[in-house]
């Protein structure tokens, strides 16, 4: 037990000494692991002390950063001291709309009869049930678009599906073209799985089909991976136009399409000109549409969805039997329950009228800052103003009790550190929340001046 400690002291001695500095992200747990030859168990341990210690800062997934010391190089104070409120993490990002376990709880009931629960408590295969398969087609709906049940799967959470469909489709060494911002954790799988992201261009409409042509030229894409509802983080949703045009360009490419649309769900069922609906709608036979309930209802108790082409099924539930990414039976029969019960639908409206009082908030109190969002998500971009930097900020909003995540947890390409942060806006209660902003607003306006 204490070698964990001994080296958590090393690292904290780093801290002090400045060789590792304030927003600087430690590496994953497992390279951590066997850089210093040890246990991942070891590494975990070594990491929830550094938390403990109030040492480094992060969630499992995005990373873990240096929290601010007492001094910066210059021996100036980093920040100014916090104040003495609860830490308010905005990396966090899991909506609860109000009088959620309320709603939830009287579906669970009768899955606990002893008959039902000895059913709910079998092995789920991927391709799942008959009712499940409808429920899901059901919830994923747009206006322009109906998956077909037969061509359902299921996962554990979305971030499984990612896996398993990235798995599928991408062999060791092959490369995936992403948006130059992109979701953490697929690049985590994607160096699990030994592939290369190659990080792509995009406009104010969203990826720029040119990018995708020039980076196949170059070396052949096997698949691509996207969110073009809500992105993460930027919140910016593609073009209808540009979706068709994407879809005509992957058609004549012959290139697969990974659809992340875990967030659309907030953006309506009224989307004008079909811009909401997914690629899918407009390249049926390339599209892997990937989405979930973590957001929707809790993360606690969730269920990842996948609908890919009719030809793709056999492969892709072959890749989650072999990943053990299988939804778990209860969850599966949960969600089922809920959805057809309109659970999932009211709690869907409750966290869309959250999240439009929540951007509000952000409206209200980072006015004059450049933050690019949608009055709809539960995210926005800050890009801070100069001479800050996305390390040294996010050190400083550490050293006030609040957690963001630096804008190069979401960036591609080597070197590319752009001088921005995510704030997730769905965790904390809406009073934490404005008074987070509040002070990160402050912090921001010393321009980096007033350490």
């Amino acid at each position: 037990m204490g070698d964990y400690r001994r080296i958590a002291d090393r690292i904290a001695d780093d801290i002090a000494t400045g060789r590792l500095r304030p927003g600087q992200r430690l590496p994953p747990q497992r390279a951590f692991a066997r850089r210093r030859g040890i246990a991942s168990s070891t590494a975990g341990r070594v990491y929830s002390e550094l938390v403990r210690r109030g040492l480094v800062v992060g969630e499992v997934g995005r990373g873990t950063f240096v929290r601010a010391g007492p001094t910066g190089p210059t021996g100036q104070a980093l920040a100014e001291p916090g104040p003495a409120d609860a830490p308010v993490n905005l990396e966090l990002n899991y909506p609860s709309a109000p009088g959620q376990p309320e709603l939830l709880a009287p579906v669970l009931a009768p899955l606990l009869r002893p008959d039902v629960l000895a059913e709910a408590l079998l092995p789920a295969a991927a391709t799942g049930t008959q009712g499940a398969r409808e429920a899901a087609a059901a919830l994923l709906t747009t206006p322009g678009w109906r998956p077909a049940p037969d061509r359902l799967l299921f996962t554990g959470n979305a971030r499984q599906a990612i896996a398993a469909v990235l798995a599928s489709l991408v062999r060791p060494g092959g490369r995936v073209g992403v948006e130059q911002l992109t979701y953490p954790l697929v690049k985590e799988i994607a160096a699990r799985l030994g592939i290369t992201l190659v990080p792509l261009a995009g406009d104010a409409a969203g990826l720029l089909p040119e990018a995708v042509a020039a980076a196949h030229r170059t070396a052949p894409l096997s698949a691509l991976y996207v969110q073009p509802t809500l992105h993460n983080p930027t919140s910016l949703t593609t073009s209808r136009t540009r979706r068709l045009q994407l879809a005509q360009l992957t058609h004549h490419l012959n290139l697969p399409i990974v659809e992340d649309r875990i967030w659309s769900f907030l953006h309506g069922s009224g989307e004008r000109h079909g811009a909401g609906d997914p690629l899918a709608a407009h390249a049926p036979a390339l599209a892997h549409v990937v989405d979930g309930l973590s957001k929707r209802v809790a993360p606690g108790l969730t269920v990842g969805f996948l609908v890919v082409p009719p030809q793709r099924v056999a492969a892709v539930a072959d890749a989650v039997r072999s990943g053990g990414w299988n939804a778990g039976r209860f969850a599966l029969e949960a969600a089922v329950r809920w959805a057809a019960e309109g659970t999932v639908a009211r709690l869907v409206e409750a966290k869309r009228a959250d999240a439009v009082r929540r951007q509000r908030i952000l409206a209200e109190e980072l006015a004059g800052f450049a933050v690019r969002s949608d009055p709809r998500a539960y995210f926005a971009w800050w890009e801070l103003p100069s001479p800050w930097r996305a390390d040294t900020f996010t050190a400083a909003a550490a050293a006030h009790g609040i957690a963001v995540t630096p804008g190069p947890a979401f960036a591609v390409a080597p070197g590319h550190t752009p001088d921005a942060v995510r704030l997730g806006l769905a965790s904390a209660p809406e009073g934490d929340l404005r008074r987070a902003l509040r002070t990160l607003a402050r912090v921001a306006a010393r321009r980096g001046t007033g350490l």
